[in-house]
């Protein structure tokens, strides 16, 4: 294996291409590692902690850097590809008229399309808060996909914004569905009259995409980053998404989401709560339901539940959660106790812990919370494991697990070929920015990891959900069939993913 680094003096393109370059360069044969990214001294550092890159390679914020390791054909092959996609030109326009140059401000933007209300900023964490400046003061709401913004330039921009009858949705906002329009990895869903604000992008998408499932419809997806609710931000979006879906007349019931929050900014935000007029459904992970209900609004324990009593309280009907049958449960061997969960989805990661751990005890993760504990080795897994994979450690010089499923595909493997492994727990993401087929490239090792563990005389469970729409690029049918043919037993939604896995588990006494 050889480690290459090409620096492109002066160049520019935006995190979501580049994590989308990056996929496609680790992807090539021969691939070990791969990123694409501006040279900021955040990405440097990362690329040099995960290996990728020399401390003598010099470059500076205004370049872009491609770090690879691999064998030296794939080396060679990847750069060429990399040149390819920098110096590709978009198609022309069909028109007979003069040829639009690409706008390269945004008030060049703005002139171009003056009815625009709203800027998303993807550019590194280093710039984004001068350019999420620039568009407030031109007068636009702002969606912030950079993450590695510092939390004091998030409180300063959303202090100015509230000022100014303005949003900021970040930064590190993942998903928003704006006047029907999808943003960042988001799925497709009905309009309809149930508005949410959520400080978290997968669980954002797990709700929108179950209240679709139930025949209902979105009026406003409202993300805020995933910062909002802790104590220095001090929930300053979600209380303006609040108040925006409060007196929007197209919205009839309101779902407000987070991962745990800060305790003051969780009660901050319910007192408004109270005072919305419409029904407000809350969950808020780990929450007190009593603490919510004494508020006046709608608790609800999982993301599932929250989609189920949107959809009741806006059409007046109650709502029963889907399911895929009952699966036939696998048998044991002895010494098969653990459940393992592989996640993309960082909130899906937390809920499933706050589930297992009610009734599993040993629980683990990267990221723990309730009873659960921090693994001290995240590479290596501990009794019942939870993993977001991603989360920064996992993520350094890779591109996130909805893009490249590389090293989930690895560590998959890796946990089905240990013994103890009872259950291994996935969820399956779609939408757009989200892997073009994910079953398709997750179902032959799966296959595998089963095939496997048969042969070494175990049966091997894997237990998942799709989070995706009828309507979504990647088609969910399809989807589910694929994984369904491969072995997987499908659940509807994360929780019942993860109450199957905990009734696998407890089938061997885990």
């Amino acid at each position: 294996m050889a480690r290459v680094a090409r620096v492109t003096r002066n160049f520019y393109r935006d995190s979501v291409a580049l994590m989308q370059l990056s996929a496609r360069l680790l992807a090539l044969p021969g691939m070990r590692q791969a990123s694409a990214v501006m040279a900021s001294p955040a990405n440097l550092a990362l690329l040099r902690e995960a290996g990728l890159l020399a401390d003598d390679v010099a470059a500076g914020p205004n370049d872009l850097l491609v770090a690879l390791d691999g064998e030296e054909a794939a080396l060679t092959a990847a750069l060429e590809e990399a040149e390819r996609a920098f110096n590709r030109t978009p198609p022309a326009g069909q028109g007979s008229g003069p040829r639009q140059l690409p706008p390269r401000s945004l008030e060049m933007a703005l002139e171009a399309a003056p009815a625009a209300n709203l800027a998303l900023i993807s550019t590194p964490g280093d710039y984004a808060a001068a350019e999420a400046m620039k568009a407030l003061r031109l007068g636009l709401h702002v969606m912030m996909f950079s993450d590695n913004v510092p939390v004091a330039d998030e409180v300063m921009l959303k202090r100015y914004a509230a000022a100014h009858d303005l949003l900021v949705m970040g930064p590190d906002c993942g998903t928003a569905i704006i006047g029907g329009v999808p943003l960042g990895f988001a799925n497709v869903v009905r309009r309809g009259d149930i508005g949410l604000v959520a400080a978290s992008g997968t669980g954002l998408q797990q709700v929108t995409c179950l209240i679709d499932r139930l025949g209902s419809g979105i009026s406003q997806a409202i993300g805020t980053g995933g910062h909002d609710l802790s104590r220095e931000v001090g929930g300053t979006t979600m209380l303006q998404g609040l108040a925006a879906l409060a007196a929007d007349p197209e919205t009839r019931a309101i779902v407000l989401i987070s991962k745990p929050p800060s305790p003051e900014v969780a009660v901050r935000v319910l007192d408004h709560a109270r005072s919305a007029g419409k029904p407000v459904i809350v969950n808020f992970i780990g929450a007190d339901p009593h603490m919510i209900s004494a508020h006046g609004l709608i608790p609800a324990r999982t993301l599932e539940d929250a989609a189920l009593l949107a959809v009741e309280a806006a059409t007046g009907r109650p709502q029963a959660s889907a399911g895929h049958g009952t699966p036939d449960l696998p048998r044991l061997a002895p010494g098969q106790r653990y459940i393992r969960g592989l996640y993309s989805g960082g909130t899906f990661c937390y809920e499933a812990t706050l589930l297992l751990a009610e009734t599993l005890p040993d629980m683990h993760s990267n990221t723990p919370v309730g009873d659960a504990r921090a693994l001290a080795n995240v590479w290596e897994s501990r009794g019942h494991t939870l993993l977001d994979l991603g989360d920064d450690v996992f993520t350094r010089g890779r591109p996130h697990p909805m893009i490249d499923p590389r090293l989930r595909l690895e560590r998959l493997a890796q946990e089905a070929r240990d013994p103890a492994t009872a259950v291994i727990l996935l969820d399956i993401v779609l939408g757009y920015g989200a892997n073009a087929d994910p079953a398709g490239v997750i179902a032959p090792a799966i296959e595998t990891a089963i095939a496997e563990a048969r042969t070494a005389g175990r049966q091997l469970a894997v237990v998942g959900f799709v989070c995706g729409t009828a309507a979504d690029p990647q088609n969910l049918e399809r989807q589910e069939a694929r994984l369904q043919e491969a072995g997987m037993l499908l659940a509807p939604s994360n929780a019942q993913a993860a109450l199957l896995a905990a009734r696998i588990a407890a089938m061997a006494g885990g």
